[in-house]
């Protein structure tokens, strides 16, 4: 191989694209069917009220890698950011991931936290769920019944369109409840937002002499034009990349509706979820907030968040994990072994699995070790 022709410009593809043209000193070419690099993390400044604002809704780096997170660190500095997550159910508000806090507020109760972990264990004692046959039923052996229906019902139904009785148990492997004060959201030992926002990260991990970038430009119209000597990394959906031989993957999508405050402040947060099947929405994203160290417009921008079953055309989101989607995604990857042997997939759709970014830029630099040979 002589060059690298990179498919979409997300962490994935613009990661492995860095390495290939700085570390092995070959052309590579980046093309997107988007208007802008950067794939579903892409921020930009909001001209009407000069909030930057996450395109395609929140992202929050977090990670505990190391290596991750000293590579990032090459192409931006960050924010000392920490995300935490607010929950409206019954006109309350209660901080999540559960914990001691929005247990007492529950429940009317003033526990200290061994009292607390005696109380939940009662309430999943209560309904003696021994073999969860399904989603509702794993959530309940995790945290009563009582927690399950105020925070996560009706908000699963949202996102699902399925009750949850009709969802397997395998969706969650766990719930986190803290029995401690502790509010904020992830456990990483590092996070933040890019202080220049993640337009600037990416134009820097791709600015490099021997990467070239191609927008607006779909793979279908030139695919035909690739040369044997090119190895192609693929961030596409794996069926389209087969015109959907074998028939298509389900993704989840989501729908944003965007509106402008001329005040300083909507909600107080970054993300208020919304727990109430009746609220048709899921979350609401008031952006500002991920950057405190910026001085404030005076305005403010939110995204109200809606989940639905991607159709064609709709950019996919979310893998749906059953049984037939799992043994059609298996059924692409041995075809492509068969037919594309110049073709590596990647990324959240070659994949088909969700990936937060560190995962995804710590599954493109082992990518890269592994295809580096192939030149």
């Amino acid at each position: 191989m002589k060059k690298l022709l990179v498919v979409g410009c997300g962490f994935y593809g613009a990661v492995v694209a860095e390495r290939v043209a700085s570390q092995l000193d070959l052309p590579v070419t980046i093309i997107d069917r988007r208007n802008h690099i950067g794939g579903n993390s892409w921020s930009e400044v909001d001209p009407k009220t000069g909030v930057e604002y996450h395109k395609y809704g929140s992202h929050i780096f977090h990670t505990s890698n190391e290596k991750v997170w000293e590579y990032i660190g090459n192409f931006t500095g960050f924010n000392e950011y920490r995300h935490t997550v607010l929950t409206t159910y019954k006109n309350e508000v209660y901080t999540m991931p559960i914990n001691l806090g929005s247990i007492n507020q529950y429940f009317r109760k003033a526990m200290s936290p061994e009292d607390a972990r005696k109380f939940i264990a009662n309430e999943i004692a209560k309904e003696n769920i021994t073999d969860p046959a399904n989603l509702e039923e794993k959530a309940i052996s995790l945290i009563g019944r009582g927690l399950y229906e105020a925070f996560f019902r009706g908000y699963t139904i949202k996102q699902w369109e399925k009750d949850p009785t009709e969802l397997s148990p395998d969706i969650i492997t766990r719930l986190p409840v803290r029995y401690n004060y502790n509010h904020r959201y992830f456990a990483d030992k590092f996070e933040g937002i890019p202080l220049d926002g993640y337009g600037k990260l990416f134009e820097r991990l791709v600015d490099h002499k021997n990467i070239t970038v191609k927008l607006n430009t779909d793979f279908a119209d030139i695919k035909g034009e690739v040369n044997a000597d090119t190895l192609v990394l693929y961030t596409g959906a794996i069926d389209e990349f087969f015109d959907y031989s074998l028939g298509a993957l389900e993704w989840r999508t989501v729908d944003f509706t965007a509106e402008r405050f001329d005040y300083p402040d909507y909600q107080g947060t970054t993300v208020m979820n919304y727990a109430e099947e009746t609220v048709p929405f899921t979350r609401i994203h008031e952006f500002k907030h991920y950057h405190p160290e910026r001085q404030d417009t005076g305005k403010t921008l939110i995204f109200k968040e809606f989940s639905r079953f991607a159709k064609a055309g709709d950019e996919p989101y979310y893998p749906v994990f059953t049984e037939r989607n799992k043994q059609l995604y298996d059924q692409y990857i041995a075809m492509a072994a068969e037919k594309a042997p110049n073709v590596v997939f990647g990324g959240r759709l070659g994949l088909y699995k969700y990936l937060d970014m560190d995962d995804t830029v710590e599954a493109a630099l082992e990518a890269f070790e592994k295809i580096k040979s192939r030149f």
